[in-house]
């Protein structure tokens, strides 16, 4: 399973080093105005702290919206996306949770950063009326809606970066629900199941659809998730050692026609097992 990296890059008294968690975000892309990256995070910094009462979505999980959008700008960095992305990723929970007015991140990061937030909570939107935060869920497999409402946010979205920072805040969302009561950990599951995870094989990012569709199937079926973990863990070594025989032999086949090569072998079974650290 593709993971963030597992830590923010921190000081001795526990806060986020933000200048060393930019030259990290630049092993992954290149970003044209770093001075701008460092004030949007010390924005969505400052809004939590002065705001850290107010309990939001992340509250019981030990994250609020600056480390949530630290997450999100990682996501969106390994997938290269643009400064203007990492921008809106890093500051779109502190706007949806009503700590930072849109106008303002309009005034000081320009307006295709306000934009993108815009979408992406216009997308939220839609979310949260097909499978609300409490009750009922109304989205499931079996559901004649759920088609309809993939191809609506996608007919809506006319940027695909605002496609990629929700998909990213849901990716976000799913890991960090391990702690969670059992109806939001079904809820986010359901909603990541039926919507973000075929949107994510849409666009193409294989390895986060992957991801979603995983922890997904852990929290919707938990008993049939720990039987085929059971099962594939079994198989696990003689998976690598099949991997290990077969990239040998490659390796060997091109190095006798005189190609250098790197050749890598990856399992295509993504699913982890119930005892592995999660990252949350």
């Amino acid at each position: 399973m593709v993971k963030v990296r597992d830590d923010h890059p921190v000081h001795d008294d526990g806060t986020v080093d933000i200048p060393l968690w930019i030259l990290m975000i630049e092993d992954d892309v290149q970003l044209d105005n770093p001075d701008m990256v460092q004030r949007a995070c010390e924005l969505a910094r400052d809004v939590y702290e002065t705001n850290k009462s107010v309990e939001d979505d992340w509250s019981d999980n030990g994250k609020g919206s600056f480390l949530m959008g630290l997450e999100m700008a990682q996501i969106l960095a390994e997938l290269q996306q643009d400064e203007d992305s990492i921008l809106s990723a890093i500051l779109y929970r502190s706007v949806r949770e009503g700590k930072l007015p849109l106008a303002q991140v309009k005034k000081e990061f320009g307006e295709h950063v306000s934009t993108c937030i815009e979408g992406v909570m216009q997308m939220a939107a839609i979310g949260s009326r097909i499978n609300p935060r409490t009750g009922e869920a109304v989205l499931g497999s079996d559901a004649p809606q759920v088609d309809t409402v993939r191809k609506m946010l996608v007919a809506m979205i006319d940027d695909v970066r605002v496609a990629l920072i929700k998909i990213a805040e849901r990716t976000c969302a799913i890991r960090s629900v391990k702690n969670a009561d059992r109806m939001k950990r079904y809820l986010v599951a359901r909603e990541v199941f039926d919507i973000y995870a075929p949107l994510a094989h849409r666009l193409g990012i294989g390895h986060i659809k992957w991801e979603l569709e995983d922890l997904s199937f852990r929290y919707l079926k938990p008993n049939d998730y720990k039987t085929i973990a059971k099962m594939l863990d079994g198989k696990r070594i003689e998976r690598q050692d099949f991997i290990d025989t077969a990239v040998n032999t490659v390796y060997e086949k091109l190095l006798a026609q005189n190609i250098k090569s790197d050749v890598k072998g990856l399992s295509l079974i993504h699913i982890s097992e119930p005892t592995r650290p999660e990252r949350i």
